[in-house]
């Protein structure tokens, strides 16, 4: 994401610090077990790229210890001020824009950022180029034209309008700039950039709790963009809200496909 592109769920929304800690519940585990895999420890030096929240951050804090650094670079860190004391750094940074914010990084992570970024292609190099030799980039992404619908099991009226609205989330998600198809290409992408050992999995969460606290946050979030793009209606929007709080719909995310290498 960049300063200028319009940024469709800005952190400055009062929903933000919802969809955040969904992400958390939903994707922390897998990121976790990715970063465990690497051997992560104290004195490492981390950048944590478009960091939005402070799940990851503090994470890598208590893996990486006093000797260690972690710096959470967004375009705004408003939500991160909390996490902001040693050895964690926070800075505002545009990944897509600007200079590097350092150089000789051990472990370097971005997650649901690039998809959203314009010059993904300069951001993803930045990244590479940060990194000591024998570093490791984990870039985990959506694909949401992979898996579009919110609600798979399409069954009745309540599904049908789930993914009517999900369609039109996507909409205003394109015009902005976003790669709905960003996610697949990761493993190939790190190959082209130089990265050694590159390996790729998917995760898919089809029911739960924080899927459909995420889904509510969402829609909140980007109702006035719905309704004034005529994707949807006040009304629409109301009775769907209805239906996701009951409870007893199975809603689903985009595959979240998440990729590793090392730097030669």
């Amino acid at each position: 994401m960049t300063r200028t592109d319009g940024y469709l769920l800005d952190n400055q929304q009062a929903e933000a610090g919802e969809r955040f800690d969904a992400f958390a519940t939903l994707f922390d585990p897998v990121t976790f077990r990715h970063l465990q895999g690497f051997g992560i420890g104290s004195g490492w030096s981390c950048w944590e790229v478009g960091a939005g929240g402070t799940s990851v951050i503090s994470w890598l804090a208590k893996k990486v210890g006093p000797t260690g650094k972690v710096l959470a670079t967004d375009i705004d860190t408003s939500l991160m001020a909390s996490a902001a004391r040693p050895p964690v750094e926070v800075r505002v940074h545009d990944v897509g824009a600007d200079e590097l914010p350092g150089e000789g990084f051990d472990l370097v992570h971005a997650r649901l950022v690039l998809v959203h970024v314009r010059d993904r292609e300069r951001a993803l190099r930045s990244m590479v180029t940060a990194l000591r030799p024998g570093g490791r980039i984990l870039i985990e992404d959506a694909d949401p034209a992979l898996q579009p619908l919110l609600c798979p099991d399409e069954y009745g009226p309540e599904q049908q309008l789930a993914n009517r609205l999900r369609h039109g989330f996507r909409s205003l998600l394109s015009e902005r700039g976003a790669d709905l198809a960003y996610g697949r290409r990761l493993p190939r992408l790190l190959r082209e950039a130089g990265l050694r050992g590159v390996q790729a999995d998917a995760y898919f969460p089809v029911a739960s709790s924080a899927c459909a606290a995420l889904e509510s946050a969402t829609i909140r979030q980007v109702r006035d963009q719905l309704v004034s793009s005529g994707l949807a209606t006040d009304q629409e929007i109301d009775q769907h809200l209805a239906n996701v709080a009951t409870g007893t719909m199975d809603l689903a995310t985009a595959p979240m496909i998440s990729a590793w290498g090392r730097k030669a």
